[in-house]
């Protein structure tokens, strides 16, 4: 992530002024059981999907709200990423997709039972969304409802 003094006079008015979504309380709920009985989910808003799948793309109307599953079982160097955004440098993501999405970190700890399991799939928002409203009504609890089907008790969020 570039500096803010180190911006045109542009982009730092655009990032300043960029809206962000306030909520006045934030969803918790407590471990039920241990992490080594849980089963674990991935959820990332680095725009990352699987080589094959159709990419983010951006929308003037404010980003694309879609979500990409990521099987559990896919190697990194089969994650991609299209997330578009002068916000941050991709370098790191681009040499090792565990920076953001630790799907091979993960996959060792359950090896070595640290985390009971992993979810079926894994799943990838573009984040930088001018207007998140259609994640906040329709894609985020597509996806919640998902994960609850699938029997996941933890959610790793990765912003990016």
């Amino acid at each position: 992530m570039p500096r803010l003094e180190r911006l045109s006079d542009i982009y730092r008015q655009m990032l300043t002024s960029f809206p962000c979504l306030e909520r006045d309380s934030a969803p918790w709920q407590p471990m039920r059981q241990e992490l080594r009985q849980s089963k674990l989910a991935l959820v990332t808003s680095a725009g990352l999907h699987m080589r094959g799948d159709k990419p983010f793309i951006s929308d003037p109307k404010g980003g694309d709200a879609s979500y990409r599953l990521i099987p559990a079982t896919a190697r990194a160097t089969e994650i991609t990423q299209s997330h578009a955004s002068i916000g941050f440098d991709r370098t790191a993501i681009y040499q090792d997709i565990n920076v953001t999405f630790p799907i091979d970190r993960l996959q060792e700890l359950v090896v070595r039972g640290v985390i009971g399991s992993l979810a079926s799939h894994h799943y990838s928002f573009m984040g930088a969304l001018r207007n998140p409203q259609r994640i906040v009504a329709e894609t985020g609890p597509e996806v919640a409802q998902l994960l609850k089907n699938d029997g996941v008790d933890v959610v790793l969020l990765t912003p990016t």
